[in-house]
């Protein structure tokens, strides 16, 4: 009897342990009305009762607080409706006010209606009519229009939702982003308000308070550090358009770097400048491309091509400031003209090129070289060329000979792109091979010395030529013909340098550029300062 007595004890302890838990636990699942309330009242609706409450209305339910103007409460369906300076205070950090609470405690989302605020921490608020938020996962969804507004950002849309846990917004649907450096616009964005890091996933339109327009595929901006990373992104600005398919954005230096595929439009100046890397530096205007770097120029019908290891386009407000630099195996192709050279420096301005360390120059079948040479454009067709120094125009004739002249200076005058003057100035040096008018054999060469010379070119020939000052010349038959006296001192035909159209067309397969050059070393984010060869403006 003992033992049975002692049995039936501890099944009723079990028991009560069991109904406290229970209504402990039921207890916390209900919503609970805390006391002050000024007026409460209970009806019936359909068959389950309510009770109505007014005045200093207070709730909790799992350790959220609820208060309002008035309330419905459904004890059985543990359901509330709530009215009037709606306030619900969750945890330490989450405050939101309405003026209506539609609230279900039992799968505790909140519907709030009519001038909702989010605010988390102070630092982030979230505006709305129309907002849900889901208690058991911390995530306010909001739709029909929200903006979420914190210390850094603007950010709005017609549908969005926020993780106040993770700190995670996203926005949908005719999205813009303010700050004091951009306005974004988006189909879809997301962003964390803690680290101030936006995240783009759909094309993305950015303007900046300049007016310059970057448009991207995807990526993400600090909106802190004010840095960005872009995929498939362009910068336009009111002269330039810059593009790639990786962009790196330092908005503090003003650094800007893009990768892959870069290219590059001077709109006013119809020049385009592509290549695999580029550097641009906005508070100094200067954008240096380089790894299988080319401009690309359209003149009068035709397209001056470019090639060099590194090209520096200089902007400026000052149009004689205004440069393009091309640094190491320059190579130049336009159909009535080839160029190798160190390096060049194109003024915009005045459109002059100049070309310097041992430039060369291919025209029909002209060669010319000189120690420095100055092109100028006019209507976009070349107009003059300035040969300063050691300057020398080899021709071959068709009977593979080579008829040249040598002078200190020279100046070749265009007409129509073609070739049509070139007068030497000092020490002026020439050879030319004579033939028979009939059976167009060999008759001699002529070698003259004189001070100056000039040449008359007709349909890219040679028609007519002037030894002026003093001119000393000799006749040489071909049986008296030596090697030595068929060139003049420094004498170099570079026919195998000469640049061919081929280069400068890419790959159909790979979309890349042939081979010209020995690769280049990788450049660092920083803007490497530009070193330009010995006598380079810049």
């Amino acid at each position: 009897m003992i033992s049975k007595t002692i049995i039936s004890g501890k099944n009723h302890i079990i028991l009560l342990l069991l109904l406290v838990v229970t209504t402990s636990t039921f207890g916390q699942r209900r919503i609970k009305l805390e006391p002050g309330a000024g007026k409460l009242e209970g009806f019936k609706k359909d068959g389950i009762s309510y009770t109505s409450v007014k005045d200093n209305v207070r709730f909790t339910h799992k350790g959220t607080r609820f208060f309002c103007d008035s309330a419905v409460i459904a004890k059985k369906t543990n359901y509330l409706e709530a009215y009037g300076n709606v306030k619900i205070i969750d945890g330490d950090s989450v405050t939101i006010t309405a003026q209506k609470l539609l609230y279900d405690g039992n799968t505790r989302i909140a519907n709030l209606r009519r001038n909702v605020v989010l605010t988390q921490l102070g630092r982030m608020q979230l505006f709305t009519d129309y907002l849900d938020y889901d208690r058991n996962t911390a995530i306010a969804t909001y739709y029909n229009n929200g903006k979420i507004v914190d210390t850094t950002n603007v950010l709005t849309s017609v549908k969005g939702y926020y993780n106040t846990q993770s700190n995670m917004a996203s926005f949908k649907t005719n999205v813009v982003g303010e700050n004091d450096d951009y306005v974004m616009k988006s189909d879809t964005l997301v962003y964390n308000t803690k680290t101030g890091i936006v995240y783009f996933v759909a094309p993305t339109e950015l303007t900046d308070v300049d007016g310059n327009v970057f448009v991207h595929e995807g990526g993400q901006y600090n909106s802190k550090q004010q840095r960005s990373t872009y995929t498939m992104g362009e910068i336009q600005t009111e002269d330039y358009l810059l593009r790639g398919k990786d962009l790196r954005l330092d908005d503090i230096r003003k650094i800007y770097h893009v990768s892959g595929d870069v290219y590059m439009l001077a709109k006013e100046d119809d020049i385009i400048i592509t290549g695999e890397e580029s550097i641009y530096d906005r508070r100094n205007s200067v954008t240096t491309v380089y790894d299988n770097a080319m401009m690309k120029m359209v003149t009068e019908g035709d397209t001056l091509y470019l090639r060099a290891d590194t090209l520096v386009s200089i902007d400026s407000s000052v149009p004689s400031e205004k440069r393009l630099l091309a640094y190491n195996n320059v190579r130049i192709f336009k159909s009535n003209l080839q160029a190798t050279a160190d390096s060049i420096a194109y003024a915009v301005s005045d459109s002059v090129m100049h070309f310097y360390t041992d430039p060369v120059m291919w025209t029909s079948g002209n060669q010319l070289s000189a120690d420095s040479i100055n092109m100028v454009i006019h209507n976009r067709s070349i107009d003059t060329l300035n040969l300063n120094g050691r300057a020398f125009v080899i021709t071959q004739d068709s009977s593979k000979n080579f008829n040249q002249i040598k002078g200190r200076d020279m100046v070749a005058k265009f007409a129509d792109s073609d070739l049509e003057r070139v007068d030497v100035y000092g020490n002026g040096e020439s050879i030319f091979y004579m033939y028979d008018e009939i059976t167009h054999d060999l008759v001699g060469m002529n070698s003259i010395l004189c001070s100056n010379i000039t040449l008359i070119f007709e349909n890219r020939m040679l028609k007519d030529a002037a030894f002026l000052v003093n001119p000393e010349g000799k006749f040489i038959p071909p049986h008296e013909l030596t090697d030595d006296a068929k060139t003049l001192k420094e004498f170099r035909w570079l026919q195998d340098l000469r640049p061919i159209l081929d280069e400068f067309i890419p790959d159909t397969n790979t979309g890349k550029l042939p081979t010209t050059a020995p690769d280049n070393q990788e450049i660092d984010l920083e803007l490497k300062e530009a070193k330009p060869a010995k006598g380079v403006e810049n």
